[in-house]
């Protein structure tokens, strides 16, 4: 499973890709990056290599259930605190706050909750079916490149928008500490201009944010559409709604939900 360093080498990676990566970003339009080296746009998308490599493995072989429960968001946009929220949410029972055991005390949620396109990228063989259910997971991939098992099941989605400029904001420092030597120069005014473009990884950003608001009107009872803003103000208020949305899936064995 990936680790928080792999996890930011599957963002900035360029390392040797498959032939079939290779003969895929031959075809596709590329842009030099300001986060990475170069971004390859696949179905309307801009990917990195080393993630869009993750998913096409993803799309090939991933087999949602419906007791699955998906957490789905653009780069920096509190992925690490959703994480940290459901996967406290999902395991209440079996780790109480007053335990003292619970594993996010020395454990980073990366650890906890694989990442589907990273996990993809680095075990294209990973044995996604052994993990318990509900099984419960994270991605940024958009909407229209979902693998088909996720759009036909009935697993569960949990999207979180954070507003454009705090995400910029985060990303830019995310990629000072982290860029790659190639990119290390890019002044933040080219930055600012092709994060507009929807150039970074996912982006554009109103297209990955617009497609699960959409799917959340369309069909609610399957994706949960909330903003980092939200969890910041009004905390309880929206983990509740992810309780309510995900209360199947947490109580499939016919349990009932307590306090």
């Amino acid at each position: 499973m990936s680790t928080p360093s792999s996890v930011v080498n599957d963002y900035l990676g360029s390392e040797d890709p498959t032939q079939e990566t290779r003969d895929l970003i031959s075809s596709l339009p590329s842009e030099k990056g300001w986060l990475v080296s170069h971004l390859y746009q696949f179905q309307g998308r801009w990917h990195t290599q080393a993630l869009l490599q993750g998913l096409l493995e993803c799309q090939k072989h991933f087999e949602a259930k419906d007791s699955d429960i998906i957490l789905v968001t653009n780069p920096k946009s509190g992925t690490t605190w959703l994480k940290a929220l459901v996967f406290s949410l999902l395991n209440r029972h079996k780790f109480p706050v007053s335990s003292g055991n619970h594993p996010l005390l020395d454990t980073n949620p990366h650890l906890l909750i694989p990442f589907l396109e990273g996990v993809y990228h680095e075990f294209p063989d990973f044995d996604f079916p052994k993990l318990p259910s509900p099984r419960l997971m994270n991605t940024h991939i958009p909407l229209l490149s979902l693998p088909e098992s996720v759009k036909s099941s009935s697993c569960k989605i949990v999207y979180c928008c954070r507003t454009p400029k705090d995400m910029f904001v985060s990303l830019w420092h995310f990629r000072k500490k982290l860029a790659p030597e190639e990119t290390a120069d890019c002044p933040i005014e080219k930055a600012i201009e092709a994060f507009c473009q929807g150039k970074f990884t996912s982006g554009p950003f109103w297209d990955h944010v617009l497609e699960y608001w959409h799917a959340s009107l369309e069909n609610p009872n399957k994706v949960l559409f909330v903003t980092y803003e939200e969890l910041k103000k009004q905390t309880g208020d929206t983990i509740k709604k992810i309780a309510d949305t995900t209360r199947k899936q947490r109580y499939s064995d016919g349990r009932s939900d307590g306090k």
